[in-house]
């Protein structure tokens, strides 16, 4: 406990949600009821792409990044 004073850490929870809320928010996002990071800060989701995940494995949708979502960085020639 001292150690944590000292350096401020401070030891991240890992929280396990139902397979159900899973699939509510997931149903949620797909409707367009609110956006993946809506949904995340409304349920206090800390893993910045852990509703992405659900939305890949449980999703109707195909939620595979386009090529227009990936940054593209310039060729560094001479």
């Amino acid at each position: 406990m001292e150690k944590e004073r000292i350096t401020g850490y401070v030891k991240r929870t890992q929280r396990n949600y139902s397979l159900a809320f899973k699939l509510e928010l997931v149903d949620a996002v797909e409707k367009g009821e609110l956006t993946y990071k809506q949904a995340q800060l409304r349920y206090g989701i800390q893993g910045r792409s852990t509703v992405l995940v659900w939305l890949r494995k449980h999703g109707r949708l195909d939620w595979q990044e386009s090529e227009t979502m990936k940054k593209d960085t310039p060729n560094q020639g001479p």
